[in-house]
């Protein structure tokens, strides 16, 4: 993969004021990063700055919510989409996981100032309230129906509640963790461990395909499609592993060392986030890498998409909505 391009957080805000500017930077591996800046040399009738870049970048396109930018001397290119909206009231401290519902109506998420809630998903509007774990809640999922929701805690308990009413009808003790992060596809099991291993077996005969060893700790991992699958390493590697022959990857995705704390399959390609706030799209007929950008530096723990509209939860409190029309 081609060397990552950065940008400021809010180049979107930046941009849109006469003079305007806001830093960009390459950084190839193995050679001293580079570093530039995008100038806003006035407003367009239609509303769209016009952005010049300095020496070393290229803007190849621009609209309100999304810019092409590319360095040519590293053959890197990348276009950045800023969030739609922010939900900004939905909790009070960081916001560790989420989930949308099948039909896109709502959303479901933990944090921990130690609540989890069901929301509105077209504006954060609170809906419901569950509450019954102890300690604080690490992870939330709607089942497919959109009605009932799966959390997991501290406390070693997992509940299954109702989205309707906001009732736990079933609750789970004693499970000792280990597993970081559980997907499923067909036949088969995935865990990530936090013990290096990425372990997958039959659901069915309940026996082991295979043991990956990593680079370091397992975060999270998913199924792209079919013996296709993604693990993603807290020193930041994202193992691309075919499920028939896995002693060898297909390909290793390593952007930066900040861990990779969540994937998720989507159209011919994955959504990754890290750990340094970054968060992309990487897609088979595109030549350039979409990220998703507003996260200052903080990890971005979660991402959930419902048709063109992508959602991640940030330790920074907030949970962003991306609409993928705007780029």
């Amino acid at each position: 993969m081609a060397a990552p391009l950065r940008i400021q957080s809010d180049w979107a805000q930046a941009l849109r004021k006469d003079e305007g500017e806001a830093w960009v930077s390459c950084h190839p591996p193995g050679k001293p990063s580079l570093y530039g800046s995008l100038t806003c040399q006035g407003i367009g009738l239609d509303g769209i700055p016009e952005i010049t870049a300095s020496e070393g970048f290229i803007v190849n396109e621009i609209n309100k919510k999304s810019i092409h930018i590319s360095c040519p001397e590293e053959s890197a290119s990348s276009k950045f989409l800023a969030p739609y909206t922010t939900f900004s009231r939905v909790h009070t401290k960081s916001i560790t996981c989420l989930d949308i519902s099948s039909g896109g109506g709502l959303g479901v998420s933990c944090s921990t100032d130690g609540s989890m809630k069901i929301w509105q998903a077209s504006n954060g509007e609170l809906r419901r309230v569950l509450e019954g774990h102890v300690f604080d809640v690490n992870c939330c999922r709607f089942f497919p129906s959109g009605l009932v929701v799966l959390s997991g805690g501290m406390d070693a308990q997992l509940k299954i509640w109702s989205a309707e009413d906001a009732s736990c009808v079933v609750t789970f003790k004693g499970h000792k963790g280990g597993e970081r992060e559980v997907g499923t596809e067909a036949k088969m099991l995935l865990l990530a461990r936090e013990d290096k291993k990425l372990q997958c077996l039959g659901l069915q005969s309940r026996q082991p395909v295979f043991l990956f060893i990593g680079s370091d700790a397992f975060n999270c991992c998913t199924f792209l499609s079919g013996f296709l699958l993604l693990a993603g390493t807290q020193d930041g590697n994202i193992y691309q592993l075919d499920a028939r022959s896995p002693r060898t990857p297909v390909q290793v995705v390593h952007r930066s060392g900040a861990p990779v704390l969540s994937l998720l399959s989507f159209r011919d390609g994955f959504i990754a986030s890290q750990g340094d706030g970054s968060c992309f799209i990487v897609q088979q007929d595109l030549d350039y890498v979409i990220e998703l950008t507003g996260a200052d530096c903080d990890p971005v723990y979660k991402v959930a998409t419902w048709e063109k509209q992508i959602y991640t939860c940030c330790r920074d409190g907030l949970v962003r909505r991306y609409q993928l029309s705007d780029l």
